[in-house]
């Protein structure tokens, strides 16, 4: 399993966010507590998401849809 380092974020349904450059690995934990792992994710997704004005929308739009996930397992 890839750890990955998780920044706060202000979003009704992101509670943090992280990249692994080394791996393209995303990491989202939600505000439900779940968090999930997306593979193979450009570092420019994951700048464009940090610096988005609504985070929670560019996620909907750019990342659900487009990358691979995985639910990681607390």
């Amino acid at each position: 399993m890839i750890f990955v380092e998780r920044l706060p974020v202000k979003s009704r349904i992101l509670r943090s966010v992280g990249y692994d450059e080394s791996t393209k690995t995303l990491e989202i934990e939600f505000t439900s507590g779940l968090v999930y792992q997306y593979s193979c994710v450009p570092l420019k997704v994951f700048t464009d998401l940090m610096h988005s004005g609504e985070i929670g929308k560019y996620y909907s739009e750019k990342v659900r849809p487009k990358f691979q996930t995985k639910q990681v397992i607390a």
